[in-house]
């Protein structure tokens, strides 16, 4: 379990696709990471969790199955890319952001940029398929950036950026047309599949 508080940067080193396409290994240079990781520990990049297959003397390297490649964005980062990094909430530590799992929901593209006082206010796009997770002033969870949602539209939500995120994230890099990663609240999951049952039976009467 992630906060969605990012703890540093990575760099992306390789990315070697397996010769079936089923799979990859991705390799990240994090030295501020290198002596913290252990074979078969969690890190979670750009809110993904993904499991640690090796510790190397830079950083580390983990094994991207189909499933990771089919419903991520991991698959098309190049040697040279910015990495969000995070390591799983440690029991009794403070919950920074809110309740991020690293299982990414859906992919999607920033829309636009807009400076506003000290920060930043980004569009970006909103999968018909989580429209009815996203909430304005709900948390939801952008290459791993706990955010609060600053307004919801027809295919799109907005989030406001302090100069903090933009300095210690990558969000900050992100371009108009630029794909991110999202995880939405689970909770608002949860709660959807507990009262199905009774609106179900609702609208059948």
């Amino acid at each position: 379990m992630f906060t969605g508080i990012v703890e540093g940067l990575g760099e992306v080193v390789s990315l070697t696709v397996a010769p079936d396409g089923g799979g990859a290994r991705l390799e990240v240079q994090a030295s501020w990471l290198a002596d913290a990781l252990r074979t078969g520990e969690s890190v979670a990049v750009n809110g993904c969790c993904l499991t640690v297959a090796e510790p190397t003397a830079a950083g580390f390297a983990a094994d991207l199955v189909a499933e990771t490649l089919r419903r991520t964005a991991l698959g098309g980062l190049a040697p040279g890319a910015t990495v969000n990094l995070e390591r799983p909430l440690a029991l009794g530590g403070r919950l920074g952001g809110h309740l991020v799992q690293g299982h990414v929901d859906g992919v999607a593209r920033i829309i636009d940029r807009t400076p506003g006082g000290l920060g930043e206010e980004v569009r970006v796009e909103l999968p018909p398929d989580l429209e009815r997770y996203v909430v304005e002033k709900g948390s939801i969870a952008v290459d791993g950036v706990s955010l609060t949602v600053a307004g919801v539209g027809p295919g799109w939500f907005s989030v406001a950026l302090v100069p903090h995120t933009l300095e210690v994230t990558t969000l900050g890099r992100r371009r108009p047309g630029d794909q991110v990663q999202l995880e939405v609240d689970v909770v608002a999951k949860y709660v959807e599949r507990l009262v199905g049952p009774w609106t179900d039976r609702a609208g059948a009467r």
